[in-house]
């Protein structure tokens, strides 16, 4: 009976050792950074643009496409 309790207990330890050894991901080396909505709402509105332009102004500038 104490034979099997010191496994168990060994397992135990052990499992969280591995568990705690495996290193966190590594972000990406060169992040994308689109401009936010709100960002591209104020150059819209700086470009006094309304309607369908708006609306297709907005989506090219939240991928990132220069217009």
């Amino acid at each position: 009976m104490n034979i099997i309790t010191a496994f168990t207990a060994i397992a135990i330890v052990g499992c969280g050792a591995a568990v705690a050894a495996d290193p966190p991901a590594a972000p990406s080396a060169t992040p994308v950074k689109h401009a936010s909505l709100k960002v591209c709402n104020k150059q819209a509105d700086a470009k006094k643009l309304a309607g369908p332009a708006r609306a297709q102004f907005v989506k090219d500038c939240r991928s990132g496409k220069s217009s």
